[in-house]
Parts: structure tokens; sequence; C-alpha cells
């Protein structure tokens, strides 16, 4: 049969229509699966582990932050030391002076040699004649737990070896990656960070980086006691914005006489104390009523503030949760927040030291 141009147009189409209907039906059936949400679980933890040494007024506090999978399994670690040596002279703490983290001083820090003499080879733990810088070392270690559990990470412990009195790792793919410092503190931070019960949890199908900060001050050190606290912070950021975040602090002490540090007192950190640190309060009364900050009749517990304002900044970039500073009223004597939002989410305390290390730990981001 002899067909015209319009009819074989007619049966083309009915064709092309047959096919569509074919295809929709698969798909209709399920032989062809939508695409799938490619978002991933994770979580952010963080750690910190505070230590003295007396005969140097020094306060070590090394902060760990990771990033896990949805399997526990580490995806990205920070690590930083604030290391504050207190200068006491004539019966007086020094008040003025600037404390900065190992990080922070890069170079300055002084660990780098790139020619070990008798000098200095005690620095040279594992003999290959070079030290690298303590930043550079760090960063090492960060990379070496990537996809361990908190409890791989914490077994490390048992696989150390003592050199030049440092407790260093055994393990030569660490040391041939010129981590040949002291360890036992990266450990038992970063373990702590894995197993952080306050952990922030967020959902991203992007690359993400994470960064760590620091920041210490002198409360007030005086009348034989140093008081010289520390603020941290850990930030995911995704495309410039925060997707979890979390904050901690440290208030220990040390009491002096004679110029020379007697004692020394640490319970944990603020997050770790929970109840225990005392800030939260049920029912205000006449002798409690400052901590009352924005007047609603009751005061949660530090932690539950922190908790607060950590996802308050989700969203935010560091330039925008650095201008939160510009935003704040003095009741009590305490800088908090003016923006009710916050204020209602429980967090009345002071957050102007809170806002600093949080914007500084997504300018760390990495």
């Amino acid at each position: 049969m002899k067909m015209n141009k319009k009819t074989i147009i007619i049966i083309a189409v009915v064709a092309v229509v047959l096919v569509a209907a074919i295809v929709l039906g698969v798909v209709l059936l399920g032989g062809e699966k939508a695409p799938e949400n490619t978002e991933k679980d994770y979580s952010l933890g963080m750690g910190v582990v505070v230590n003295f040494d007396q005969a140097k007024a020094q306060i070590n506090a090394t902060v760990a932050t990771v990033v896990l999978d949805a399997e526990g399994k580490i995806v990205s670690c920070r690590i930083d030391v604030a290391q504050n040596t207190v200068t006491i002279a004539n019966g007086a703490v020094d008040t003025t002076k600037v404390y900065e983290t190992k990080m922070e001083l890069g170079t300055r820090y002084g660990m780098g040699q790139d020619e070990i003499t008798d000098a200095n080879s005690w620095m040279d733990n594992n003999g290959d004649k070079k030290v690298l810088e303590w930043d550079v070392q760090t960063k090492e270690f960060e990379k070496y737990v990537v996809g361990m559990t908190g409890t791989q990470v914490a077994a490390l412990a048992s696989n150390l070896q003592t050199v030049n009195g440092h407790l260093i790792s055994k393990d030569e793919a660490l040391l041939s990656a010129g981590c040949t410092i002291q360890i036992t503190d990266f450990i038992d931070a970063v373990a702590k960070a894995c197993n952080d019960e306050q952990k922030s949890t967020f959902k991203t199908d992007k690359t993400f980086t994470l960064g760590v900060a620091a920041n210490s001050f002198d409360d007030g050190s005086k009348d034989g006691t140093v008081k010289v606290y520390t603020d941290f912070a850990a930030s995911v950021v995704v495309d410039g914005k925060i997707v979890a975040s979390l904050n901690d602090a440290v208030q220990p002490t040390m009491t002096y006489a004679n110029d020379v540090v007697t004692a020394t007192s640490y319970k944990g950190t603020k997050r770790e104390l929970k109840g225990d640190y005392g800030m939260g309060q049920d029912e205000i009364t006449d002798a409690n009523s400052w901590m009352d900050n924005d007047k609603n009749g009751v005061v949660k517990e530090w932690f539950e503030q922190s908790a607060a304002f950590s996802a308050y900044v989700v969203g935010k970039t560091g330039a925008q949760v650095k201008a939160l500073g510009n935003d704040l009223q003095t009741v009590n004597g305490h800088l908090i927040s003016k923006d009710e939002a916050l204020l209602n989410a429980g967090c009345s305390i002071q957050i102007s030291a809170i806002i600093e290390v949080v914007a500084e730990s997504v300018t760390n981001a990495r």
C-alpha cells in the first residue's frame, strides 16, 4: 500500500506518543527510580583537655573539633592549643599580657628546625635531622585521624614511645609525615570530640570547611589567684555560611605566693559541667535577680544557653556573627543580645566573647 506524506507523518507522531507512554508506564511502575537525595548526615563535636605546668606558671588547653559521618568516622579534624604562660612578678600578675594560640603563632612558635645540632638534638625525636613547626606537625595529625572512630583514636595511646622525654607515636606513617611531637593531649581531645554528647548535627551535599578558635583573657587575676580563662568555638562552613557550630569555655585557676604557683584548680569545661556549673535558676529571688538578665523569671544553665547561641548563628557568615557585637545591651553589668529571638531561646548571658570566638572559628575554617 502506497502511503502519502501526510499518512507517514501521522504514523510517526503516533509512534512517538506510544514510546512516551511506555516510558511513563515504566517509571510509574518503578522501573526507573527518581534521583536520590545526595545529602549526607554529619555531626560536629568538640573536646577540650586542660593541664598545668606549675613550674612555668602555665595553663595548657588543647581543643579538638571533628566532623563525623553517619558511621561515626572522622571526616575532618582541627586542633589548637592555648598554651598560656602567666607572668608573675613582685606579687602581681601581668594582666595586660596578650595570649595567642600555637596555631596563631605559626612559625613564631619556634619549633621548626632545619638543622639539627647538639644544642637542639633533643627536639629531633625521630632522628631524621629535621623538626617541622608545631602547626605543620599538628596538621599532619589532623589528617592522620581521618577515617578513624573515637575508639580507634583513643587506642592510639597504647602505641606510643618515650623519646627525649616525649610520648610520641610508634607509627612510621605518622613519623614520616613529620609529626614527631608528644600527642597524648591530641589523642585525648580528639577522642573527647568524637564522644561529645552535645554534638551538633547537620546535613549537606556540598563541600564544607571546618574551623576552630580559642581566645584567652585575664579575668581579674589578683590577691594570689590567677584567672586566665579561654573561650572556644568550632564551626562548619558551607558557601561561606555556618551550618553547624559549638562554643565552650574553661575557667582554670592557679594560686601563687612569692611569685611561685602553689596550687591549681580545674573542674571541666562549662559544657561538660552542665548543671554543676551552677548558673541555672528555676526561681528568681532578690538574691539571684542579678542573673535574670532578660527578666523572664528563669535562667537556663550555661550549656543550654551556649547551645541556643550555636543554633542562632546557623545560616550566618562570619561577618554577620561579628556584627552581632554591635547589637548588644548592658544589663546587670553583662553585655547581652537585644534580639528577642535569641533571648526567647533562653540565651541571656554575656555573649561578647562568644561572638568573637565563633566569628574567628569561621575565619579559621579550612
